[in-house]
């Protein structure tokens, strides 16, 4: 009875990691500061941060009037004021190591719905918003910077997505 004869183990990278490789590589060429990649300088993006800084705590603000307003809310939304709250933190540490103030926009005193539905809505658009024009700051910065917006960016839509998520 003939044996099978034995498979040859490949040498080498196969084809897919190649493709993968070649995938991050780019990705990461993306993301690195260089000619025409949107790179800010220093005080261009120590502004950045520090308008994003400020973003949060606005945010973080109206979460708290949120809660103040609705206390049943209390349970379903810490966790993610604590996310932004971490988030303010995130880019108030980066600015000062920086040199660069974030001195804090007055508050704007944002009405609060009455309805605990509506209030969970306002703060979803509001996470909406910010993660957007988050997305579209992050390719005028520098990597580092570029990378912590995408971040922030990317769970400012998670949570909108969390906060909409028991209207339907």
């Amino acid at each position: 009875m003939p044996y099978p004869s034995p498979q040859r183990a490949r040498s080498g990278p196969r084809r897919r990691s190649l493709l993968v490789s070649a995938a991050g590589a780019a990705l990461l060429a993306g993301c690195s500061a260089g000619p025409g990649s949107g790179e800010a300088g220093p005080s261009a993006a120590g502004a950045a941060r520090a308008r994003a800084a400020r973003d949060s705590r606005g945010l973080l603000e109206r979460y708290d009037a949120v809660l103040a307003a609705h206390p049943g809310l209390a349970e379903r939304l810490r966790p993610l004021r604590a996310q932004v709250a971490a988030h303010a933190a995130a880019f108030e540490e980066g600015a000062t190591a920086t040199g660069t103030p974030t001195a804090t926009a007055p508050a704007s005193a944002a009405p609060v719905p009455a309805a605990e539905k509506d209030a969970v809505a306002g703060l979803a658009a509001a996470e909406r918003d910010l993660a957007g024009r988050r997305a579209k700051d992050l390719l005028e910065v520098p990597g580092e910077l570029a990378r912590l917006l995408a971040s922030v960016a990317a769970a400012g839509a998670a949570h909108a997505s969390l906060l909409t998520e028991g209207a339907r």
